[in-house]
């Protein structure tokens, strides 16, 4: 998922307490960066915060890189782990929860969520492998369906293993950012750190309030070819929840005058060709509504409208017209949202 939010930290004058002020840290990781802002009354605390902060991103991402050849689902994908007779292969923790959300949304978006996608997404030179400059043949393409499908995944959470069906190239990247934030929210927790806000590689997840009494904003970015074009669309203040937006306008590559997105529609075994440009779900937990706004992206907007209301997801809509955009949001949305007014534009 790519970095489709902007984040306002509109920080005015006057404190709600004179020693309450913003500590900020930020790095790399996941082939993004993180950012972290919370309020403290220590600033010599950050240090601390941040090397637990890059431990446990360390930790994460040595378990779900695809980039990492020895990382822990690296080595699932290549078979390099350990096989019980029975054929249950034991994983991490991190690692099982992970895939259990990832196959949960799969089986509630009718299998438009599938980590297993990775070898079309290899082919159309969007993942690892280095990237084309034209769509693959049919081909291609047909024999790249034959290896995916993420129901042929079984977990047993009683001792943390996972059985494929056949061999599978899982691929986390369209959840394992938001999982991430969570586990960074649950870090800061732990460390007695209520109010504040985590964005990792545009998942963001926002706790308590800021110096001044105020909610934490949140930009949702308009879409557009070029940065200079895009702008804000909607600015939310999420509260005690996370933010996630997919959209198909920053990853994407050109041949004669079509447009490849970078997300992959498993059934198709193409990129996505709707109107919907990008879709902002508000969840609980980071690591769902990062994995559900792949999935309504997949969908577009009149399948996707429907998945969000069937499962109750509050979700923002920018969709493309022949005028322009208009906007689409579900009613769980407007009842978390009550202050927005039009969805249409």
């Amino acid at each position: 998922m790519r970095n489709l939010v902007v984040l306002l930290l509109v920080l005015l004058a006057g404190c709600s307490q004179p020693t309450d002020e913003i500590i900020r840290i930020s790095g790399p990781t996941m082939g993004t960066s993180y950012h972290i802002l919370w309020v403290g009354q220590d600033p010599g605390v950050a240090s601390d915060v941040q090397a637990q902060v890059d431990q446990r991103l360390v930790e994460i991402n040595r378990s779900m890189s695809t980039y990492d050849p020895d990382s822990e689902l690296s080595k699932l994908n290549q078979g390099r782990l350990p096989v019980a007779e029975d054929g249950w292969i034991a994983v991490s923790q991190d690692l099982f929860d992970v895939i259990n959300d990832a196959t949960d949304i799969h089986r509630k978006s009718r299998g438009l969520f599938d980590v297993t996608v990775g070898p079309l997404v290899n082919l159309w030179g969007f993942g690892p492998t280095p990237a084309v400059d034209e769509a693959p043949s049919a081909e291609a393409i047909a024999q790249a369906r034959t290896e995916i499908g993420a129901e042929a995944i079984e977990l047993n959470p009683s001792i943390s293993s996972v059985r494929l069906q056949k061999p599978l190239y899982i691929d986390l990247s369209a959840i394992a950012k938001g999982w991430a934030v969570d586990e960074l929210a649950d870090l800061l927790r732990q460390q007695g750190i209520t109010h504040f806000m985590i964005e990792v590689g545009g998942e963001v997840r926002t706790s308590g309030q800021k110096p001044d009494g105020k909610l934490w904003r949140i930009a949702i970015e308009r879409p557009g070819s070029i940065p200079g074009e895009r702008g804000v669309e909607l600015v939310i203040e999420p509260g005690e929840s996370a933010v996630a937006t997919s959209g198909d306008y920053r990853n994407y590559f050109e041949e004669n005058g079509v447009r490849y997105s970078h997300t992959i529609n498993p059934f198709t075994g193409r990129p996505i060709v709707h109107r919907l440009a990008s879709v902002t779900v508000v969840n609980d937990s980071s690591g769902l509504a990062d994995g559900w706004a792949t999935a309504l992206n997949v969908a577009g907007p009149e399948v996707g409208m429907q998945l969000a209301e069937q499962e109750n997801l509050a979700v923002f809509m920018i969709v493309r017209d022949d005028q322009g955009f208009h906007e689409l949001a579900s009613s769980r949305f407007r009842q978390q949202f009550p202050h927005y007014q039009s969805a249409e534009h």
